[in-house]
């Protein structure tokens, strides 16, 4: 009888830590979520971010931020960076982000494809979000276009669109589709 009870609170203690260490894991999941979210949004809300910019980021385990992407804009580079580093849970920043060359003829080509893009029945209510959710990024007369969109109709169109555009050498269509649906 005393064997029993000892086994089964030996059983007990051990589906305890078992259902703690679940919940642990939980936790930390919605940590690392909200940590997530709020890089999203610190990056998204710096001042000259626009639609010629680019942000991407990783996070690890310990708190380490890998900054990528593409501004064309130095500032917006450091200001991502001293952004992310006063984050509470962030141990450290490894800023990757690439700034792109400055260039009459890049700049010429970002207003014109962003106004072929939006300028388009089937995209301009994208136009008006907060931050419209397709990028445009041009290196050297070459453009990439970056970010999420509704329908893989949203897609063509923006791909489309970009290659209309007089002086562009390439489109990289890197558009994704909500859902999943390339």
């Amino acid at each position: 009888m005393r064997i029993k009870t000892l086994g089964m609170a030996i059983l007990a203690l051990t589906l305890g830590f078992g259902m703690s260490a679940a919940a642990f894991a939980q936790g930390s999941e919605r940590a690392t979520d909200r940590l997530q979210n709020r890089i999203r949004r610190e990056l998204v809300t710096l001042p000259f971010y626009s639609v010629f910019d680019n942000f991407e980021y990783k996070l690890s385990g310990d708190g380490v931020v890998t900054l990528l992407g593409q501004v064309h804009r130095p500032t917006l580079k450091s200001s991502a960076e001293n952004v992310v580093k006063r984050i509470e849970g962030v141990t450290k920043v490894v800023n990757e982000i690439e700034v792109l060359p400055v260039s009459s003829m890049d700049d010429r080509i970002r207003l014109a494809t962003y106004r072929a893009i939006y300028g388009h029945t089937a995209l301009q209510t994208l136009a008006i979000r907060a931050v419209p959710p397709i990028h445009i990024i041009v290196k050297n007369g070459n453009v990439t276009l970056e970010g999420v969109v509704s329908t893989k109709l949203e897609k063509q169109v923006a791909g489309a669109q970009a290659n209309s555009v007089s002086g562009v050498f390439s489109v990289k269509n890197n558009l994704r589709v909500e859902g999943g649906d390339s």
